[in-house]
């Protein structure tokens, strides 16, 4: 899919270089590669079992039909990130779209997951989305932080309403935020930390 502003060359506040660009679904089993490579507590409470062939066929055919963007950030050649925006394409809520995002381990607290929100909330905003959603399980505390930062408030808490990958059941935590706000945060985000675009 070509996306224009992408890709984006980005150098993180620790120096490391990164790609960030769409998807090329003729590569993606790059991506299941990302995903098996992150460790299982990373994995615990995902919504889908990011590891099978049969995930990876769904999102490759949901990025095919336009109903998801999937953007992906590269460093020496090895994905470390993943970031996607969900929308429906008809229907009451399609100005609404829902990001997700999975960073590598070693790439976090870099500024990664940030400059990859950011790509996605430019790209909704030209797709007309005006309001964002996540869905994280209380356990995710790294996440919750980050979408708080970026003006994510709680909207909902569905009790016991998600089984992670041992069966658990966990409280499902729903923020959402208007997309202008969204972008006020991360613009004020980008001036107190601002990795280098080139």
């Amino acid at each position: 899919m070509k996306l224009e502003g992408l890709p984006q060359n980005v150098t993180l506040h620790d120096g490391t270089a990164v790609v960030i660009k769409p998807l090329d679904v003729e590569e993606a089993s790059a991506v299941l590669k990302f995903y098996r490579s992150l460790p299982e507590e990373d994995r615990l409470f995902l919504r889908d079992d990011v590891t099978k062939p049969e995930w990876l066929r769904r999102f490759v055919a949901r990025i095919d039909s336009g109903e998801i963007v999937s953007l992906v950030a590269e460093s020496a050649g090895k994905i470390v990130g993943e970031a996607t925006l969900y929308r429906a394409l008809h229907g009451w809520t399609k100005h609404v779209a829902e990001l997700r995002l999975a960073v590598a381990p070693t790439m976090r607290r870099s500024g990664l997951g940030t400059s990859m929100a950011r790509e996605l909330v430019r790209l909704a905003t030209r797709m007309g989305v005006e309001k964002m959603i996540i869905q994280v399980v209380e356990n995710q505390v790294g996440a919750r932080k980050m979408f708080r930062k970026l003006g994510f408030r709680q909207e909902a808490v569905l009790r016991g309403h998600v089984k992670d990958i041992h069966g658990m059941k966990r409280d499902l935590i729903v923020g959402a935020n208007d997309i202008s706000h969204i972008w006020d945060a991360m613009e004020s985000l980008v001036a107190d930390f601002s990795p280098s675009l080139e």
